[in-house]
């Protein structure tokens, strides 16, 4: 098998659990940034009985395989990056790291990370928020937002990994899967925010003429900058919680079905 294939692997099953756990979260939140609904629980409810369960799942098909392969590429390339900035260079001591605590190659290799994922998930993510709500989409126009969309992706898996690598030194063996998912991938969602408000309006069509930019500052004066923070961090709590003890439980097996085949071997 390829060097460090466990961590694509592991990675598709993390993307698959996220849309299945979390997809109607985020469609809630989704419809809160594009349209400008002030409520979750009310946006919720209006999808659901206008629509029912379908409608909470809508732009998640793109995302069956588009979100594995998304979270493939992001804990792929990252753990690839890694490995060979510790062939290349000794890994980081106590005494180099960035203010004490930052370790330099964690967050260069989880900003390669990030772009990794955001190459394939700007395509997906524009179809997904076309879907949400309910706007045409266009393959000529499948890379809007793109840019936005790999620019937040680079650091926010940056600052997943910065979490992930900060939770170790403060807590003796790490959080667990489901703290650290859930835990890590929040702070680093509180980080970026604003990011994604604009990333969603830029896909959703809505905001036709008006560059990153403008609409970061039109954020920004309209107090909008954490518009769908409430759904957007119960669905990761839920999904990236969840998805962090398949991802491990998935990483493990393969790697023991790995162990095992080089000592019949």
């Amino acid at each position: 098998m390829p060097f460090g294939y466990e961590s694509f692997v592991a990675g598709f099953a993390y993307g698959l659990t996220t849309v299945l756990v979390g997809q109607p979260l985020d469609t809630i939140k989704t419809r809160m940034q594009a349209l400008g609904y002030s409520s979750a629980r009310q946006t919720g409810v209006e999808i659901f009985r206008s629509e029912g369960v379908r409608g909470l799942y809508r732009g998640g098909a793109p995302l069956i395989i588009g979100g594995g392969l998304m979270r493939s590429a992001q804990f792929g390339v990252n753990e690839a990056a890694l490995s060979q900035l510790h062939a290349h260079f000794t890994p980081t001591t106590p005494a180099q790291r960035w203010f004490g605590f930052l370790d330099p190659q964690v967050v260069a290799a989880g900003f390669l990370g990030g772009v990794g994922r955001g190459l394939v998930e700007g395509p997906v993510e524009y179809i997904k928020v076309r879907r949400q709500v309910h706007a045409s989409w266009k393959v000529t126009e499948m890379l809007s937002g793109s840019g936005v969309t790999i620019f937040r992706n680079s650091l926010l898996f940056s600052g997943f990994m910065i979490y992930v690598d900060i939770s170790k030194q403060l807590v003796p063996g790490g959080l667990g899967p489901f703290l650290t998912g859930a835990v890590c991938a929040n702070l680093a969602w509180l980080t970026i925010w604003p990011l994604d408000v604009v990333k969603t309006q830029l896909q959703s069509g809505k905001y036709t003429g008006k560059s990153p930019l403008v609409l970061i500052g039109d954020v920004f004066r309209s107090g909008l900058i954490y518009r769908g923070l409430l759904p957007g961090l119960t669905r990761s709590t839920i999904a990236n919680g969840l998805s962090m003890v398949v991802y491990k439980k998935v990483e493990a097996f393969l790697k023991d079905s790995s162990t095992e085949g080089a000592s019949r071997s």
